[in-house]
């Protein structure tokens, strides 16, 4: 990637392309600064205590390039306050990374808004929960301080104060929302209401159950997830999975991207007035829903990989099955975009709003969907095809205008895409196993899994330890990069108009409350 820092590189497990650099303060921000200005995208940023091994802490940023996957790795000494240099500049998408890596770790990054993300209340200024040292029964008594909003003055500005708690199922998240009379002025957020420590819960666990709690960080994207856990693992282990596994994990994570498509659409048609819309895609979702029951033995498929492969095969009948329900989707697909299409008060609502310009997505790091929908072609599945992925090439789906109604074609376009990659999986299976046994893994490995989930990339970096356990395990999800858009997306629309625009992009309360 960066010919000047090839002196600390070496080749890191994964599913991509991978490597992992070492680099001091200086070089930190250089790579980033370089990676942004040829083009790569930041996939995420997380922190490591390792003072119990060599008495350091550690930083890494994984960058996404044309040559795979790049992993930064910035050490610290061990002090009481370790800081490292803020990739903002470079990486808007980085600030809530960091300020939850200083919640978590106690590492600071140079970065002036030095608001928490991630505590609210649920531990003490004094204590960081993923240190080595951390013991939850033994910290002070945890203070919920007021946060600081950023105030918008002006005649007849005021703010309306949204959730954390909201109506129904729904997770809890606050907007707090800047206006004047209707029109939104500024919208800001704070996430974080349902910390549920899944990285320290990691640490707890053998490295060949943990697939189970990856596909469990955001249920909508528990394929994508689980693969991504297994890619990590495998890779490591220089285990061989199966073609027909990884034919069958496509076809699962196929799957999901339908059932959430379509589950979407249903519910932009809904919150445009048009309940016949949320009908027909309710019965769709509902029908593929019991399709995977019948083939893969459960309705959301949390368990269905496992390291090394999947967990069963399919049935004798699936054939017929699958290819029934893809012939069904796809002819109410086709009817239900002729409708969405051509019903006036549908598009009056889709088409203007919440714009997302190609420029803005661009330099706000947009990814994923979200990012598609603005024009900009980016999906793994294409760009860096992994197994099986690199010999169905798939077709990416763009749309130029940003808009509720480019982020609702390109999910139209996604489902015509799946249904002709399940057509050619399904039609084309290996024979042979569904699974091999993993070797055990050696302690101190690192190995990253990266898998194109519905709403866009998924990452795991897996950390070994001793005796088969997890040392350490960072999972994100693409929800990190996008939550910031809504905030701009929503400028200058009315607050009415909030709940389509969030719907259409649809992001992930869990998978970045980890």
């Amino acid at each position: 990637m960066i010919r000047e820092f090839q002196h600390g590189t070496k080749a890191l497990p994964s599913n991509l392309p991978c490597r992992l650099i070492k680099v001091g303060a200086v070089e930190w921000r250089q790579i980033a600064q370089r990676v942004r200005t040829d083009g790569g995208r930041l996939l995420t940023l997380w922190g490591a205590d390792d003072r119990d091994r060599d008495g350091r802490y550690r930083v890494y940023a994984a960058y996404l390039n044309a040559n795979g996957v790049d992993v930064i790795e910035h050490e610290m000494d061990g002090g009481a306050r370790p800081v490292y240099p803020s990739l903002c500049e470079f990486f808007p998408s980085s600030l809530r990374m960091e300020r939850t890596v200083f919640d978590l770790l106690g590492i600071r990054s140079m970065e002036p808004d030095q608001r928490g993300w991630l505590r609210h209340g649920g531990w003490s200024e004094s204590a960081f929960p993923l240190r080595r040292d951390f013991e939850s029964n033994s910290q002070s008594a945890a203070v919920s301080e007021p946060y600081p909003f950023v105030q918008v003055e002006g005649d007849g500005v005021h703010e309306i104060p949204v959730g954390p708690v909201h109506a129904g199922t729904i997770e809890p998240g606050h907007f707090r929302f800047s206006v004047v009379g209707e029109k939104v002025l500024r919208l800001e957020e704070r996430l974080g209401y349902t910390h549920k420590g899944v990285e320290k819960r990691f640490e707890q666990l053998p490295l060949e159950e943990g697939h189970r709690l990856a596909a469990r960080i955001s249920g909508d994207s528990a394929v994508a997830y689980s693969w991504a856990y297994c890619a990590a693992l495998e890779s490591i282990t220089s285990a061989d999975c199966p073609p027909r596994a990884l034919q069958l994990r496509a076809l699962a994570l196929e799957h999901e991207r339908m059932a959430n498509h379509l589950g979407d659409l249903g519910a932009l048609g809904n919150d445009a007035g048009f309940a016949f819309g949320l009908t027909h895609f309710s019965r769709m979702k509902e029908d593929l829903l019991r399709t995977n029951q019948a083939c893969f033995g459960a309705r959301y498929l949390m368990d269905f990989i496992v390291p090394g492969g999947v967990v069963s095969d399919l049935p004798a009948h699936a054939h017929r099955l699958l290819l029934d329900r893809y012939r069904t989707i796809e002819a109410g697909t086709a009817s239900m975009r002729n409708t969405y299409d051509n019903h006036a008060g549908v598009q009056d609502r889709f088409r203007e709003t919440g714009v997302l310009s190609p420029e803005l997505a661009w330099n706000l790091d947009a990814t994923g969907l979200a990012a598609r929908a603005s024009g900009i072609p980016h999906d793994l599945r294409a760009d860096c095809p992994w197994p099986p992925y690199d010999k169905l090439k798939p077709k990416v789906s763009t749309q130029p205008s940003g808009d509720v109604a480019a982020r609702a074609a390109v999910r139209f376009d996604e489902i015509v895409e799946s249904l002709r990659i399940c057509r050619a999986l399904a039609g084309g299976l290996a024979g042979g196993s569904v699974r091999n046994a993993i070797a055990e893994a050696a302690p101190g490995l690192l190995g990253i899994g990266v898998i194109e989930a519905w709403r866009g990339p998924v990452l795991i970096a897996l950390e070994t330890g001793p005796g088969g356990s997890i040392r350490r395990c960072h999972p994100h999800d693409p929800s990190w990069q996008n939550w910031p858009l809504l905030e701009f997306a929503i400028l200058g629309n009315l607050v009415p108009d909030f709940p389509l625009i969030n719907k259409s992009f649809n992001l992930s309360y869990s998978g970045q409350d980890v």
